[in-house]
């Protein structure tokens, strides 16, 4: 605050010391860096994936944070030391200078503006594939890549398969010069979420072996999204059925169906049941390809009226659509 001079020898009058008490306890009641400190952390990221993409580099992805602000960073842990840090518009990054045949666990965090810190990610862990020496033969060119729109939000790929003298450690994605995903080399089709709809998308795919070596870029192919909100019917299971039964003095709500197609094996759902989410499936080993089934406990109430449904967790860790829900009856 600027400070007005007097001529010395003159004491303020009481009624300018009394305005001037007053200025500076509305001053004093302002916050001059302009909004109030924020204390709150983001939540913490949540569907991260961890996909090996060499002897040397893993591909590490997560869904976008929430914040009461806005999330300006996200950094990304290795066995509890921080290793790369990304703008808060990226959910993606390459580690490199990993280990081969070495065993890895990652998490990711995410910060704001104002330095708070979100709670770690959930842990993953990756084993990196064994070095192929004096290797400096790339993969073949992918075969023929095909596409199709799944609604309104994401894109099926699905190419020929590449060869190499070693062996096929990844293939990676890119949507016009950027990559957006990446999967394993016994992997030869792909679901790609988060697109907008209505709008084209140019997608290509490499082969990259465990030296690091790329094939060159497939041809391209071209996939419009469907127009209008979308529905996640595209990534939702199908087929899907609920019944109860009863066995030892208590009912259960049987369900089955169809997985969704996503290029790999779907091994997490979440189950909601009366409009609430009851619990989430993991299958454990290998999970099911082209039907699954679960039976959960409900109660031993005979004529209650229940209401299910499902969705699936997808390779790049997001939620797909639910499944239509059913209302099964006790007893």
């Amino acid at each position: 605050m600027r400070r007005i001079p007097r001529p010395s020898g003159h004491p303020a009058p009481p009624a300018l010391l009394t305005v001037m008490a007053a200025t500076a306890v509305a001053l004093g009641g302002c916050a001059w860096g302009g909004d109030a400190e924020d204390n709150n952390p983001p939540a913490a990221p949540r569907g991260v994936t961890v996909q090996a993409g060499s002897s040397t580099t893993a591909h590490v992805m997560w869904n976008q944070a929430t914040d009461d602000t806005e999330v300006t960073a996200y950094e990304v842990y290795r066995d509890a030391k921080k290793v790369k840090e990304v703008l808060g518009r990226e959910s993606m990054v390459d580690v490199v200078g990993l280990e081969p045949s070495a065993t890895y666990r990652f998490t990711v965090r995410a910060r704001d503006a104002a330095g708070n810190l979100s709670e770690d990610s959930k842990r993953l862990t990756v084993t990196m594939p064994a070095a192929a020496a004096a290797d400096r033969t790339p993969p073949s060119r992918p075969g023929r890549l095909k596409g199709e729109a799944e609604g309104s939000r994401a894109a099926m790929l699905s190419w020929g398969t590449s060869s190499d003298d070693k062996k096929v450690a990844s293939y990676e994605i890119f949507q016009g010069g950027s990559k957006v995903h990446s999967v394993g080399g016994n992997q030869t089709a792909t679901l790609v979420t988060g697109l907008r709809p209505g709008t084209d998308y140019i997608f290509t795919v490499k082969a990259r072996d465990a030296a690091d070596n790329f094939s060159p870029a497939s041809r391209q192919v071209r996939v419009r999204t469907a127009a209008g909100k979308d529905s996640g019917r595209g990534t939702a299971p199908t087929g899907f059925r609920a019944d109860t039964h009863r066995a030892d003095g208590a009912y259960y709500i049987d369900l089955a169906w169809t997985p969704p197609r996503t290029g790999g094996a779907v091994a997490e759902y979440q189950i909601q049941l009366d409009g609430r989410t009851a619990t989430s499936l993991v299958f454990g080993g290998t999970a099911p390809r082209d039907k699954a089934e679960h039976s959960f406990y409900i109660g031993k109430t005979a004529g209650e009226r229940h209401r299910v449904r499902i969705r699936p967790k997808l390779p790049d860790g997001t939620w797909g659509g639910y499944s239509p829900e059913r209302t099964v009856t006790t007893g």
